[in-house]
């Protein structure tokens, strides 16, 4: 398996909105590090250095992006082995079920310069003055634009263009998903695709390509393909395939992708018009599949609604945009004051233990 890369939280309408449950199958994994730590402590810079270890021994790395920086780390997992390394800090608490036989705490706090930081007291507790509120307003933002977007659905979705979509998904299914002779119901992850995020509205579509070189590119403008991608999902579970499900950001219980790695097909729901690093397999017209009487008698309002959720959205990403300026200058503060090479052989001694 190539190297990919997901996000397990994301800023949601309803706020954070957490898949860390689903970060490894606790049943099976041999080990699961939950990295304890404040800001700058060197909990991004460890898991980088462990998956780089991976990496050049040939393993494959699942890397987990930050959703309030997707330059940093929030886990790794190295699938093979059968060990993740996971950030346990909030908001993305991660609570051991196994703790000493399969959960082990990694205290990075330890490498903090505590007398040195007792004197910059005052300034770490007023560069974050406002942090808070600038993510509440993210997550009223977003609220705001999901409210539009939902009202644009119902207004758009018809019996009969779910009639459309499940006739084109069993015909996709017969064509591209062999059943596997005695097989039994596929298992499910859950990883998030994409992210509203300070860098903008993000969309991992290299991890697809990565995965998937069949990519069904589901043309939706208007975030109708959930349930087309509903039935895909069953019938690929059906047929005894393993499948990644990837939700939506802006609708956490709605789907906007399905992986299937074996074998090797993928299908993703964006915009017609969204710019993918990949040609894809085929293109299904969701967009032409809408009842034009309705898009004619809704023309202008569909347009105000758009206008109103770019509006909100971006509204909403300059708000983490503020929050993560803070959080750079907070870190720019605890910094120096750490103790990298502890780091650095607290990461070895991880290394060791699970066999790198």
């Amino acid at each position: 398996m190539p190297n990919v890369q997901y996000f397990l939280g994301a800023n949601t309408p309803q706020g954070f909105y957490s898949l860390y449950d689903q970060l490894m199958d606790r049943d099976t994994a041999r080990a699961i590090y939950i990295l304890k730590g404040g800001p700058g402590c060197g909990k991004s810079t460890l898991m980088r250095r462990v998956a780089q270890r991976a990496e050049d021994a040939g393993l494959p790395v699942e890397y987990i992006l930050c959703s309030g920086d997707p330059a940093s780390l929030d886990g790794v997992v190295l699938p093979t082995l059968g060990v993740a390394l996971v950030d346990g800090t909030a908001p993305h608490v991660v609570e051991p079920k196994l703790p000493g036989a399969v959960e082990h705490y990694v205290n990075l706090g330890a490498c903090y310069d505590a007398t040195a930081l007792s004197l910059l007291r005052g300034e770490l507790k007023s560069c974050m003055t406002g942090y808070k509120a600038c993510y509440q307003q993210a997550y009223s933002n977003l609220s705001a634009a999901a409210q539009v977007r939902q009202d644009v659905q119902t207004t758009l979705m018809s019996d009969a263009l779910r009639a459309k979509m499940d006739k084109r998904a069993a015909g996709i299914l017969a064509r591209e998903v062999p059943r596997r002779k005695h097989a039994t119901a596929g298992e499910v992850r859950q990883r998030f695709l994409s992210g509203v995020t300070c860098r903008g509205k993000l969309l991992l579509s290299e991890t697809v390509a990565a995965l998937c070189p069949r990519v069904y590119h589901l043309c939706d403008r208007y975030g109708l393909a959930h349930e087309m991608l509903s039935t895909l999902l069953a019938g690929v579970r059906g047929t005894g395939h393993h499948a990644i499900a990837c939700p939506s950001p802006m609708a956490p219980l709605r789907l906007e992708a399905v992986l299937v790695p074996k074998p090797g097909l993928a299908f993703l729901a964006c915009p017609g018009d969204a710019k993918l690093p990949f040609t894809p397999y085929r293109r299904v017209h969701i967009d032409a599949m809408i009842d034009p009487v309705l898009l004619r008698e809704n023309r202008g309002r569909l347009r105000l609604s758009g206008h109103i959720v770019d509006q909100l959205e971006t509204s909403a990403m300059e708000s983490l945009a503020r929050a993560k300026a803070m959080h750079d200058e907070l870190e720019q503060l605890y910094n120096p004051h750490v103790n990298f090479d502890l780091v650095g052989r607290i990461a070895e001694e991880i290394i060791g233990q699970i066999g790198l």
